[in-house]
């Protein structure tokens, strides 16, 4: 990925093990459409998707990807920052497990994916207008 798309990389690094990359969105399915096909990488598995509210930040959405390569046995985590209802592409057209995954993040935070085939509601009612994730969020309405 640092060869084919260095420019798509704002920061990289290591949690737990584990790799982690931030892309800029513009970039996010180009990249991902390699390391799903490219033998030396195969995510074969996109795992989940979440997403991270930091109120403060102009950026406010943080998309988290996890990503798994079942031949390499390795785990790789992707961060997109967009606004506070993204837009961020959708990844459903590399793994079809980003369909519900996106829309359960549209549920809880308001992000919404570029190209998504069926963004609605999964968890919460159709009606229903907040988005219980996100910090602002009241945790008692007694």
């Amino acid at each position: 990925m640092q060869t084919n798309h260095p420019e798509a990389i704002l920061s990289r690094g290591e949690y737990a093990g584990q790799h982690w990359v931030q892309l800029d969105a513009q970039s996010l399915v180009d990249v991902c459409h390699g390391l799903h096909g490219d033998p030396d990488t195969a995510y074969s598995l996109l795992v989940d998707v979440t997403a991270v509210h930091w109120p403060n930040d102009p950026q406010p959405m943080e998309v988290v990807y996890h990503l798994y390569s079942v031949e390499k046995n390795d785990r790789l985590r992707i961060k997109v920052r967009c606004g506070d209802e993204g837009p961020v592409p959708t990844l459903s057209g590399i793994w079809r497990s980003a369909d519900w995954n996106e829309r359960e993040t549209y549920d809880m935070f308001g992000i919404r994916f570029d190209g998504h085939p069926d963004l609605r509601r999964i968890l919460m009612p159709d009606d229903y207008t907040d988005f219980p994730l996100r910090k602002e969020f009241p945790l008692y309405r007694g």
